[in-house]
């Protein structure tokens, strides 16, 4: 049996593969750690690849399981029964989400994994006994009102939620939204500690899936020669977290007792650009001169700005980004091109 008397943290986590879960096993599996992580993905929007570097490692074990398929989170729940008692805790982690804009259109879909499949999660952790539950948002949920000139939107302020007649996505962010009801009805009733965390737009250097912006502007360059945008992009300003950061403040949160209380976290940089900036600014670092930008579609209730406060995590505990977009990028960039 996997996992020993040795007293660490039991990590369970879904959507291992992606880009917060693959970096949260780097983060935590770093060299003489005692903690052990069951992990599983049904590689909606990644792979295998991303966690080659420790798929041999004995503190890591890897299911290929889907949320939404019930024998398998059955198998999986068992497995954690089997090993818990051999750790000091047992934390939760709710990374597995149905991703990018496109998808949000799929009403029943996304309400499946990041409604059900969310809350299924939790009740397993409740089952278990776990005595943490990290539940992964997003900043989708500000919806129409996700910026202020004060400093950036904060978690208490109130919400301009589009509505159907305007735009699907919006399933997304109210899904989103209520998983974090969720969370905070399990921790105000005693049954666990926990929060939900807004994460702003989150990129990483491993990450291949093309229809998010950072690589597909990135792809298109390289495949094309070109990049079309939306037209929304002529105006659209966007703050982008590096995977790094979003895990090492998930991490921040699980060691901190006194943020788990079931309440809500931005996570995110206040570095702003606008998307067609971006685009040049990608095109400068693959040595383009004259990048060529196309503009063609338009998405309804695309908001112009989505800039959050931080101040509430940042007090709460020790976090702070620490990878800008300038590096970020240049890891990005170096990444693809030597994988391409």
């Amino acid at each position: 049996m996997k996992g020993g008397n040795n007293m660490g943290k039991l990590y369970a986590i879904s959507g291992v593969t992606g880009m917060t879960g693959n970096e949260l096993v780097r983060q935590i599996l770093v060299e003489g750690s005692n903690d052990h992580i069951l992990g599983f993905d049904n590689f909606y929007a990644s792979s295998i690849e991303t966690v080659s570097d420790h798929i041999n490692d004995e503190r890591f074990e890897f299911f290929e399981y889907n949320l939404n398929n019930k024998k398998e989170m059955q198998d999986f729940e068992n497995r954690v029964k089997a090993i818990a008692s051999n750790y000091e805790e047992v934390i939760y982690i709710n990374c597995a989400a149905v991703v990018h804009t496109e998808h949000f259109y799929h009403v029943y879909e996304t309400f499946e994994t990041n409604v059900e499949g969310m809350n299924d999660f939790l009740q397993q952790a409740i089952r278990v006994g776990a005595h943490k539950y990290i539940n992964c948002s997003t900043s989708e949920v500000y919806s129409m009102n996700s910026w202020n000139e004060n400093g950036g939107v904060k978690e208490n302020d109130y919400l301009t939620l589009s509505v159907a007649e305007h735009s699907q996505r919006t399933s997304y962010a109210t899904g989103k939204l209520l998983t974090e009801f969720f969370i905070k009805d399990a921790v105000d009733a005693g049954k666990i500690k926990g929060c939900s965390i807004r994460f702003a737009n989150v990129y990483s250097k491993d990450e291949r899936y093309p229809k998010h912006i950072i690589p597909f502007i990135i792809n298109s360059f390289l495949d094309n020669g070109k990049v079309i945008l939306l037209e929304n992009s002529r105006k659209n300003r966007r703050t982008f977290l590096n995977n790094f950061d979003s895990c090492s403040a998930v991490l921040a949160l699980v060691s901190t007792d006194a943020a788990l209380d079931g309440t809500v976290y931005n996570v995110a940089t206040d570095e702003e650009i606008s998307i067609i900036d971006l685009a040049k600014l990608c095109a400068l670092k693959m040595g383009i001169k004259k990048p060529i930008i196309e503009f063609s579609g338009y998405r309804e209730s695309d908001p112009e700005r989505r800039l959050l406060s931080t101040e509430k995590i940042r007090t709460k505990t020790s976090w702070v980004p620490v990878i800008g977009l300038d590096k970020g990028l240049d890891d990005c960039i170096a990444n693809y091109l030597q994988n391409k």
